[in-house]
């Protein structure tokens, strides 16, 4: 296989065959793997209708294939090396090549499952499980005089400016993760008219933008968040920009992916508090 470095040329063959792909975790959109490739050291191979994402930093391993996996696996190994790590393989295709490949060691990697919600719930926002969201999200829109913008063109220049002050705020300088996920935020939003599907919006108070999520629905017509910043001095901003954006922008879904935790207790913590319905399980594996 001939890998070549991700760039926006490989889009519309990688979508292609993203619509044949039986399970799609968050990883797999074409819009996450653009904006991590630089981080991460992404190369794309395309062979026999798959197209496979090496990744060689900080060191080398191959994610999942992505493309029709109703096939022989014996053959489509053969151009990949003895002992290789694939990581971040949904659970279907795990469950696929432990049948179908019983020399392969598969385990379980919970930290990158996928956290799944009830689009309804996080909207609606009712009972007991959701009191202290609901309690945050109203003392947002009772004390502040904001409006609700979708991400166009005009404002993704406002959606930086709070990102660069988020990461003052958050010293991303002095974290490799935080600097990271910043360079891939500024990356995405480079490009913001170029990647495909991507949508989103925004809280503005004044002419400053407080709040920011970007979203993209997947081909299996779930609807997954890349990213979401609150400026910290507004008590209840995270809850308004999650409950308003499902109701405004994406209520005609019925699923929300909001990524994994990453083995961070605090992310951890953040994501179970908003009461998931399922995970999207993912495995890792070594030829």
């Amino acid at each position: 296989m001939n890998f070549t470095p991700i760039s926006l040329k490989h889009q519309d063959q990688f979508n292609v065959l993203l619509q044949n792909t039986d399970q799609i975790a968050s990883d797999y959109s074409f819009a996450n793997i653009y904006g991590w490739a630089d981080e991460y050291g992404l190369e794309i191979s395309f062979s026999n209708d798959l197209a496979w994402i090496r990744q060689t930093r900080p060191r080398t391993m191959y994610w999942a294939p992505v493309g029709n996996w109703k096939r022989n696996w014996t053959e489509s190994f053969q151009h990949i090396p003895t002992k290789t790590e694939i990581v971040r393989i949904p659970e279907k295709l795990a469950e696929i090549w432990q049948k179908d490949l019983p020399g392969m060691s598969i385990f379980s990697d919970r930290e990158h499952w996928d956290y799944l919600y009830s689009v309804s719930e996080l909207v609606e926002l009712k009972g007991n499980r959701f009191h202290k969201k609901k309690n945050l999200y109203n003392q947002f829109i009772k004390k502040y005089n904001f409006s609700y913008v979708e991400l166009e063109k005009k404002y993704i220049e406002k959606a930086l400016a709070l990102q660069t002050e988020w990461c003052l705020w958050k010293e991303c300088d002095d974290s490799g993760a935080l600097e990271a996920e910043n360079n891939a935020i500024v990356r995405v939003f480079s490009r913001w008219e170029e990647l495909t599907g991507l949508f989103g919006a925004g809280l503005m108070i004044d002419q400053d933008m407080v709040a920011y999520t970007v979203a993209e629905a997947l081909p299996d017509n779930t609807l997954v968040i890349h990213f979401e910043k609150g400026c910290p001095g507004y008590k209840g901003v995270y809850q308004a920009i999650n409950k308003l954006f499902l109701e405004h922008s994406a209520s005609e879904y019925t699923v929300v992916n909001r990524e994994q935790d990453l083995g961070d207790p605090g992310l951890k913590k953040a994501k179970e508090s908003y009461n998931p319905i399922d995970f999207l399980k993912k495995f890792n594996a070594r030829l």
